[in-house]
């Protein structure tokens, strides 16, 4: 299971506040942290306005590789940005994303493509996220199209279902694993990503409906997920879904994993 770190990301306060006044240890922190809980990727965000944003982004870049040489994922959909951000990276980083959009897909291919990037592509389209595992597999087709047409492997494709929120529609999961199911058998080379925290925006108890639905979309072929490495009981569902799926050879990850401790409740807790 792929990792793709979800904190050092604009939109959540705390992190806008660090961008703005250029607060070098908190991000520092966030992304040492992160690398260490196991983390695949670095996503890294600056959330603010096309005009400032390539400026935020290189100053992200340049705070975490100072801490970790852990590679990155550019998360914008600016294409000036990420041709600026892309120049910085010292190891070929994810991009993400890029959509049914024809903009988005004649902004960013060209960028995947030359420097042989990894990408995650969302199931939607100009118009709307589609309301149906049919519709996104629609727009799934296009994206793929487009994706071989510039020569991107279907194994450097990360199809994104879109998990929406289940508090606005509770069949959202079932839509999500239901057009997963039917990616992997469509494009069995391509792998899955999801973000994990969608599906339980605007509910209380969160973290079960997260770790609950990560187990159901890993069954369902999730290879790779946008998320909280710090949170150990999300690591522990992981490894223990992975060893029920087989994919654990001779359980030695799960013992691995209980040898650190990872099934223990934090101290203090």
């Amino acid at each position: 299971m792929k990792i793709i770190a979800e904190k050092i990301n604009g939109t959540r306060k705390r992190v806008a506040q660090a961008i703005a006044e250029r607060d070098r240890d908190y991000i520092a922190d966030l992304a040492k942290r992160q690398a260490e809980a196991g983390a695949t990727w670095l996503d890294v965000n600056a959330g603010t306005h096309p005009s400032q944003e390539a400026e935020d982004l290189l100053w992200l870049i340049e705070v975490v590789q100072s801490v970790t040489d852990t590679p990155l994922s550019l998360d914008s959909a600016n294409p000036k940005a990420l041709r600026a951000a892309i120049g910085a990276v010292q190891k070929i980083p994810l991009i993400n994303s890029i959509s049914g959009e024809p903009e988005r897909l004649e902004g960013i291919l060209p960028i995947v493509a030359e420097h042989g990037c990894d990408v995650i592509a969302l199931a939607m389209d100009a118009k709307k996220i589609p309301e149906s595992s049919e519709k996104r597999l629609e727009v799934i087709h296009q994206i793929m199209a487009e994706t071989r047409r510039y020569g991107i492997p279907d194994e450097r494709v990360y199809i994104d279902p879109l998990a929406m929120t289940i508090s606005t529609n509770t069949d959202s999961a079932l839509i999500a694993l239901e057009t997963m199911r039917r990616v992997r058998q469509e494009y069995p080379e391509a792998h899955l990503t999801i973000g994990l925290s969608n599906i339980s925006f605007g509910l209380p108890a969160r973290s079960y409906i997260n770790r609950v639905f990560l187990v159901m979309a890993m069954a369902a072929g999730l290879d790779s997920a946008i998320l909280d490495p710090l949170d150990r009981e999300i690591q522990a569902m992981i490894v223990t879904a992975e060893l029920l799926l087989g994919k654990d050879k001779h359980c030695l990850n799960f013992i691995r994993a209980h040898r650190k401790g990872i099934f223990e409740p934090p101290s203090g807790s």
